[in-house]
């Protein structure tokens, strides 16, 4: 009777294997295929490596990469990382991935990897190690068809969901994501339009968010308007000039926390000639916001409603 037992649980199991297929996904204007779950997933960045905690993933990875030579990160951020170590402090090369016999990595352009770079798609399939890149960063290599929406999140999130079997949990994700976010429109009302401006860094010229930077999507969610929205890239630099003549309302300020921070950022803004005449730094409007928060992650929902409430705050009583 026991090996009977023994046997049908082995032809399930046999049967479980036989009928799992291959699971291809998109990966910018390309697709990627799976043929089993991944067992060694490196993630690049903090703000994909809280896309992979935010689906429990951390059984799957083996190293993380490109955190600590820039940024501090959070308790949470610890305790969800646990012991997963990280295996460059910025860029990787292939010798770090190879040497965590990493069979996935979770990057992007300009993300961990750069085009031409020793890190590439390319450069990683001799090795078995499959690429999942980024949505956002896809229109670094393929000019990209219209701005940024809040879909390069879900993709990703759905991307990963289906490539390690927890596509429940990536849809119940997203769909109580898109439900804050109507909740943060409704608030938000009639008063939107406010002109806004990332300021990230830069004396001569400001770097900031394009069109096909998702921060663009996020500031449009939380009822504002870019005003460098007609940059055709998603991160990069305009001229003080043409910001100034834009007269920002409100401000977005990056809260480097190994830096100098917001109100360092405000403070340069008040010595500058042309940009201490618009009204957002006249009335000092702002708010700090952390690498992770304005770059694709979970942590994007989150900041949609700090720039809202702290925008309009007259409509969040």
């Amino acid at each position: 009777m026991k090996y009977a037992s023994a046997l049908l649980g082995g032809l399930i199991f046999s049967a479980g294997l036989a009928s799992a297929e291959p699971v291809t996904v998109d990966n910018c204007d390309s697709t990627l295929t799976f043929d089993k779950v991944p067992e060694r997933l490196v993630v690049h960045d903090i703000n994909m490596s809280e896309m992979a905690f935010a689906l429990g993933l951390q059984d799957k990875m083996v190293g993380v990469t490109g955190i600590s030579g820039w940024y501090k990160t959070s308790p949470e951020f610890d305790t969800k990382r646990g012991d997963i170590p990280e295996l460059a402090p910025k860029y990787p090369s292939v010798e770090n991935l190879v040497a965590a016999s990493a069979d996935t990595f979770f990057a992007g352009w300009y993300y961990g990897m750069r085009p031409g770079g020793e890190v590439t798609p390319e450069t990683l399939e001799p090795q078995g190690i499959k690429t999942l890149i980024l949505s956002e960063s896809c229109v670094h290599q393929h000019k990209a068809e219209k701005a940024a929406t809040m879909d390069l999140l879900y993709s990703d999130v759905l991307r990963l969901g289906k490539v390690f079997g927890k596509e429940a949990e990536a849809l119940k994700l997203v769909d109580g994501w898109k439900d804050q976010l109507a909740g943060i429109r409704e608030k938000v009302g009639d008063a939107s339009g406010t002109r806004v401006f990332l300021f990230d860094s830069g004396d001569d010229k400001p770097f900031t968010a394009g069109k096909y930077a998702i921060v663009n999507a996020m500031i449009e969610a939380a009822g504002g308007v870019n005003v460098t929205a007609d940059m055709e890239t998603s991160w990069g630099r305009s001229s003080w000039e043409a910001v100034a003549a834009t007269n920002p309302e409100f401000l977005i300020l990056l809260d480097y926390q190994n830096g100098t921070g917001a109100e360092g950022l405000l403070e340069w803004l008040k010595e500058h000639p042309a940009m201490s005449q618009t009204d957002a730094v006249k009335n000092g409007r702002f708010v700090p916001l952390r690498y992770e928060e304005l770059t694709p992650g979970p942590a994007n929902i989150t900041a949609i409603e700090k720039i809202a409430k702290t925008m309009n705050p007259d409509q969040f009583q």
